[in-house]
């Protein structure tokens, strides 16, 4: 086969960190979070060629980077994407956890930073600023971040944010601090990352919507004499023909009820006062019969599921093509999830990779049992010796 993409892009997967499954709405072979799932995710995904792995946040997820940290040791290239609830840090304890974790892995740690939610979790956060004002904080605070990262000795003193003569003793692997991505519709959240971000992540709506998105976000960063790169945020469906990825897009919705799907919309709409929830919900209008919103884009996932809500469902060569009309726009990275994780993992390596000309490598790093290590300062407590990673044989 000939791979369309020239140029293999960036292509994240996801790890899903609030529970998996077989099925959207469902409690029929739900898969609770555990931390030995999340890593055999993540070792597939670190073995199969995918450059990381998208680790997200809220109060029904683990937390990001504590997940990450306990993961990262049994992976070897895998890049951990880890999102940030800026209302819940201050500048100078996440400059040093990313840092240190930076530092740790040798350089494979990104931050998706985000500013919002839904109302009720934000104040359960103890974070009681309305939209605009998050954006504010989220603003100094990511301009304070990256000054501690660089080095400098920081005092400032802003609206939210305020700090004397603070210091990073411990820079980070990637200079001059490593990346930032952001994903936002509003018009706060295109003059955030035009100004402040390295990555602008758009979730996934028909071509033309994105492009206005781009465009305009684009056109911010150009009048201050900045250049970003481009994302989606995207899940998939891939089977080996089109007719096969339309049914298991059916069957990812079979065990979900009306009555589910208009009591999470009603949540949705009260809320959240996110502009990128909005713009999902009116793509599929709560309505079954309307989720092939363009060409091959279904909306399903997002009748009950927040956040990126659209899915590219097709054979390889009609997910690869329809992804190659959003690369076409400026977009070199691809944030991407399917359920059931762990299996959809290997089905889109296996059935998509070869037509976006990314090469999976041989081999990878297999974790040592924990069991084999005996501590030196108690039962329970893991050696202060961090024990060798097995690297299994090339086959």
């Amino acid at each position: 086969m000939t791979a369309i993409f020239s140029n293999p892009p960036e292509f994240f997967w996801f790890l899903p960190t609030s529970g998996d499954g077989p099925y959207l709405g469902s409690d029929i072979g739900h898969r609770p979070v555990s931390n030995r799932y999340l890593r055999e995710i993540a070792v597939a995904a670190d073995r199969l060629g995918y450059t990381g792995v998208l680790v997200p946040t809220g109060r029904h997820c683990e937390e990001p980077w504590i997940t990450a940290a306990s993961i990262a040791p049994f992976t070897e290239k895998l890049r951990f994407l880890l999102a940030v609830r800026t209302g819940l840090y201050t500048p100078a304890l996440l400059s040093r956890q990313f840092a240190a974790l930076d530092r740790l892995t040798g350089g494979r740690i990104l931050a998706n930073i985000v500013p919002g939610g839904s109302a009720s979790e934000m104040t359960g956060d103890g974070i009681f600023l309305d939209h605009d004002a998050r954006y504010d904080h989220a603003a100094e605070f990511c301009t304070v971040l990256k000054r501690l990262l660089q080095g400098e000795e920081v005092t400032f003193h802003g609206e939210h944010i305020h700090i004397e003569r603070g210091r990073q003793i411990f820079p980070p692997v990637q200079r001059p601090h490593p990346p930032l991505y952001f994903g936002g519709s509003s018009d706060a959240a295109h003059k955030l990352v035009a100004e402040q971000l390295d990555a602008y992540l758009s979730w996934a709506e028909p071509v033309a919507d994105v492009a206005a998105k781009i465009a305009d976000v684009r056109a911010r960063a150009a009048r201050v004499g900045r250049t970003i790169r481009y994302g989606l945020r995207v899940h998939l469906i891939v089977r080996e023909t089109d007719a096969e990825a339309r049914a298991a897009a059916e069957k990812l919705i079979s065990h979900l009820s009306d009555e589910t799907i208009a009591r999470t919309q009603a949540a949705f709409r009260t809320q959240s006062d996110s502009e990128g929830q909005r713009r999902m919900a009116a793509l599929h209008q709560g309505r079954r019969d309307k989720l092939e919103i363009a060409p091959n884009l279904w909306a399903g996932v997002g009748l009950v599921r927040g956040g990126a809500g659209t899915a590219l469902v097709g054979s390889p060569k009609t997910v690869a093509t329809r992804l190659k009309e959003y690369a076409d726009l400026g977009i070199d990275t691809f944030v991407t999830s399917g359920y059931p994780h762990l299996e959809e993992t290997y089905r889109v390596a296996e059935l998509l990779f070869p037509y976006l000309g990314i090469t999976s490598p041989r081999g990878g790093v297999e974790p040592a049992p924990i069991a084999d290590y005996v501590s030196t300062v108690g039962p329970g407590v893991l050696s202060a010796q961090t024990p060798p990673l097995r690297v299994a044989s090339a086959s």
